[in-house]
């Protein structure tokens, strides 16, 4: 008897073995019918088929590369527009007040900077938009993380390019709309995935990321001729309301998202899609504490009679505590579960904390 038991473990694992065998045979027989079929041809053959295929592998080695490379990612950024235009120059005696760059401007080109330049921007990439075996990388856990974060990047820029065409670069909204800043809300809203080519219509195509550059320089044209007094940034209690309640409307519809996916999924670690919903709120809260920090300059005189200081700076301090969450993997786990974690749900909570902010300072810049 003992014997048998003895021996039946040696017959599970070889049973085991040649499983895991099959499988790889199987996977691996069409690559060795293409080998076997290759070295029957002729040189040239040959030749085009190497050729395709060192291309593939320089092709995905940058795409790999480009997917975990996370070029000047920084949760402290924001610190650069912090205090910045809180004293402005004096003019000299004799001399004539001058204008002042808008920093919410300046921050909005850098984060477009930021996702084009700094960083490839993935959405557009023919092997990102390929999937894995036709299967959209999104709906898988890999590859994913930082087109989501920047799509969450890109969110916050276009809502803040939308006011500054709207309400921050005319008078009382009545005078004519800015130039510069409409061309630069109109490539920002262009389409996220577009590649060099398409099928559907059938033609060559200008990239998503040319548009994006193209709006860093409409940008800061009109930062430029608002230097010199050539252009407008109104920098009214009203304008600054709506602006905060902008973007609690698009927080609070982030955070409807990630609690969505927490209420209905609970597949902790094995949850494919979690990753998207987390990395892209993420991206969203990255790219509003650089512009929120830079309102602060732009919008001091009307935060100080306002005494919105202290609310201010809560609105920071929760925005950049959001950053700090980080973590390798992301888990969907219950919201009560011991083993599992919810990130969706810890994150939420933060969003959540920075639109309270946010409604805050709205109260009291309508009073």
């Amino acid at each position: 008897m003992l014997d048998k038991i003895v021996s039946f473990f040696p017959r599970v694992f070889e049973a085991m073995g040649r499983g895991v065998g099959l499988a790889v045979a199987f996977v691996l027989k069409p690559f060795v019918w293409i080998g076997q079929w290759v070295t029957r041809r002729g040189i040239i053959v040959k030749a085009v088929l190497g050729t395709l295929l060192l291309c593939l592998v320089v092709l995905y080695g940058y795409f790999f590369w480009a997917t975990q490379r996370w070029a000047d990612f920084d949760p402290d950024y924001a610190t650069a527009y912090e205090g910045a235009g809180e004293t402005p120059a004096k003019p000299a005696a004799g001399e004539e007040q001058s204008c002042q760059r808008s920093l919410i401007v300046d921050a909005t080109a850098g984060l477009v900077d930021f996702n084009v330049n700094q960083n490839a921007w993935l959405s557009s990439m023919i092997l990102y938009k390929l999937g894995l075996f036709g299967l959209a990388w999104d709906k898988t856990p890999f590859f994913d993380n930082k087109a989501s974060f920047q799509r969450g990047v890109n969110q916050a820029i276009r809502r803040t390019t939308v006011e500054l065409v709207d309400t921050l670069g005319r008078v009382r909204g009545t005078s004519q709309i800015d130039p510069n800043l409409q061309a630069a809300r109109g490539n920002l809203q262009f389409d996220e995935s577009t590649w060099y080519f398409s099928l559907s219509p059938f033609g060559p195509k200008t990239p998503t990321p040319s548009f994006y550059r193209a709006a860093i320089k409409d940008l800061n044209a009109f930062n430029d001729r608002l230097e010199k007094c050539e252009a407008v940034f109104d920098a009214r209690a009203d304008n600054l309301l709506q602006f905060v309640d902008r973007i609690a409307y698009d927080i609070g519809a982030t955070s409807a998202i990630l609690r969505e996916r927490s209420e209905n999924y609970s597949s902790g670690w094995f949850d494919t899609r979690a990753d998207d919903r987390f990395w892209f709120a993420y991206g969203q809260l990255y790219g509003y504490h650089s512009i929120l920090t830079a309102a602060r300059a732009d919008f001091r005189d009307v935060i100080a009679q306002r005494r919105l200081k202290p609310l201010w700076s809560e609105l920071e301090e929760q925005l950049r505590a959001s950053l700090s969450i980080q973590p390798t993997i992301i888990s969907n786990g219950a919201e009560s579960g011991w083993l599992m974690p919810s990130h969706l749900a810890t994150l939420g909570f933060y969003v959540l904390r920075v639109r309270s902010n946010l409604v805050e300072v709205r109260l009291v810049l309508d009073r």
